[in-house]
């Protein structure tokens, strides 16, 4: 089996609900298997020391899951139209694998939750996919072939599956929502099995 890595931050739930959905797309193509993990919060004031191990959840992230996995699903809540600082804390903790290129070639996709409707849902996005980009990840959108792209009232976008939680973050994900997030997640893994390590070598 070959994992593909669900690594998101999320504060009220959504973000995680959504990473369970794309874990299961991953886990319906044959050969991949989804391994979740998520990041702790940092404190304001200073550095916070966190428990290796959360109370609940996910494990925490370690940088040797970026190059044990063959593909990458990054997610996010919106803050400001921009990636959570927890998230983006530790992506700055990744220039080493910068240097060494051991990202370069792998498939990656993005994901997020808002409180409204219009809360930068696509800006935070795109913010995702820079530090991917700079890393020579190959980029895995959303086609609108996932005709629930074309239906949504909620979340959704070809640039990656999004939520509507709304403003007090209690809105459970959508049918739509959900498999916006199935086949988003099957998508990169069926690009991570096609893109073998050393087909990835060749792209680095």
């Amino acid at each position: 089996m070959s994992d593909v890595l669900v690594l998101y931050y999320s504060r009220y739930g959504a973000t995680a609900d959504m990473a369970q959905w794309i874990a299961r797309g991953i886990d319906e193509v044959e050969g991949m298997q989804a391994r979740i993990r998520t990041v702790p919060p940092v404190s304001p004031v200073c550095e916070a020391v966190e428990d290796n191990i959360p109370a609940s959840g996910a494990p925490y992230v370690n940088t040797s899951d970026l190059s044990e996995c063959s593909g990458i699903a990054l997610g996010s809540p919106t803050r400001f139209g921009n990636m959570a600082a927890p998230l983006k804390y530790f992506i700055d903790s990744t220039s080493s694998q910068w240097l060494s290129g051991s990202l370069s070639g792998k498939p990656a996709t993005v994901f997020t939750s808002t409180s409204s409707m219009h809360g930068g849902q696509e800006t935070t996005l795109l913010s995702m996919m820079l530090p991917l980009i700079h890393h020579g990840m190959i980029f895995i959108g959303v086609p609108y072939t996932c005709t629930e792209l074309l239906h949504t009232h909620s979340g959704g976008t070809p640039y990656g599956s999004s939520h509507l939680a709304g403003v007090d973050s209690k809105l459970g994900l959508t049918e739509e929502e959900k498999e916006i997030c199935k086949q988003q997640g099957k998508r990169l893994a069926k690009a991570a099995a096609l893109l073998c390590p050393s087909e990835q070598a060749i792209l680095r």
